[in-house]
Parts: C-alpha cells; structure tokens; sequence
C-alpha cells in the first residue's frame, strides 16, 4: 500500500499542494501533522509508523517533509528499512526502493 505523510510547519501552511502530490502518486491513505517551532510531537507520523505493513511504501513531498533534523530523518528512514517498508520522496526524486521511484 501507498502511504502518505503530509506535514506543515505553520498553522497558515496549506497541506493542500501536498496531499494533490500524494494522490498524483497513488497514496492510497495518509497521515498529517501540523506543527510550529517549538511542537516536536508528531502524531500523524506515529499513527504512521503504528498503521504501516512489511512491502508497503512511505511517500513524502519533499524529505524534509518526514524529518525535522538530519538525525531524525536518519532514523525514521533506518526503522522503514527495518520494518520492509520502500520510501520515496516526491522532491526531489528520492527513494529506496529497488525498482526505482514509481
């Protein structure tokens, strides 16, 4: 299955542009966040990581999108791997699966 994961930093952010992308790429359930600065707690990306299955696919926006820090996109994208589950970032095209980004 093709997930998605929409996050905005900013309560006047539109996850519109996002979730349009998304369903362009066959995303066929999604999860959201909106954050400030200062919120670290991402429950659409937990609810994420809870729902997800071994041969399933995580597809982002953008990379910046799945991680707020370099460190954090590490390991959210080392516990994909972990789990089975391909990842693809829209922009720029990026992804681990072995087929390539569909």
């Amino acid at each position: 299955m093709k997930i998605g994961y929409i996050r905005v930093s900013k309560h006047e952010q539109n996850e519109a542009l996002q979730r349009d992308a998304l369903q362009d790429a066959g995303c066929e359930k999604y999860f959201s966040d909106k954050m400030t600065g200062s919120t670290w707690q991402r429950k659409g990306l937990e609810e994420l990581l809870e729902f997800m299955r071994l041969g399933d696919t995580v597809i982002v926006w953008k990379l910046d999108r799945l991680g707020r820090s370099l460190k954090d996109l590490i390991e959210t994208l080392n516990l994909l791997q972990e789990r089975g589950v391909d990842f693809i970032s829209l922009r720029p095209c990026f992804g681990n699966r072995r087929d390539g980004p569909t």
